[in-house]
């Protein structure tokens, strides 16, 4: 039985991965944000010239939706590496956001 998912254990698998190759020097904010960048737009690129029918169907193609799944992997890796290089709680983060958000942005 495989234990669930959370953001601490996978930032923590991202963290000892890292460090088996030597590649902490690498990871400094500028360079996590500038891979973050790149691959955000490799995400992109799978949507670019697609209609926004087609968009709403990329995942029925499994050449494609392993593509897109393997690029939001990587957004998501970089991303949590972003955090624990800077100390941000990203779940705290995003529910910060939300709450701003919900007062800025009243429902009608």
């Amino acid at each position: 039985m495989t234990e669930p998912l959370d953001v601490a254990k996978l930032q923590r698998r991202l963290a000892d991965f890292a460090a088996a190759r030597d590649w902490q020097p690498y990871h400094t904010p500028k360079n996590l944000v500038a891979a973050l960048s790149v691959e955000a737009s490799e995400l992109v690129e799978i949507f670019q010239w697609l209609t926004p029918e087609e968009s709403n169907r990329v995942m029925d193609d499994p050449d494609t939706a392993h593509r897109v799944t393997d690029e939001i992997a990587d957004v998501l890796a970089y991303l949590l590496q972003l955090c624990e290089v800077l100390g941000v709680d990203p779940l705290a983060a995003l529910d910060a956001k939300i709450d701003r958000n919900e007062r800025r942005f009243p429902a009608p």
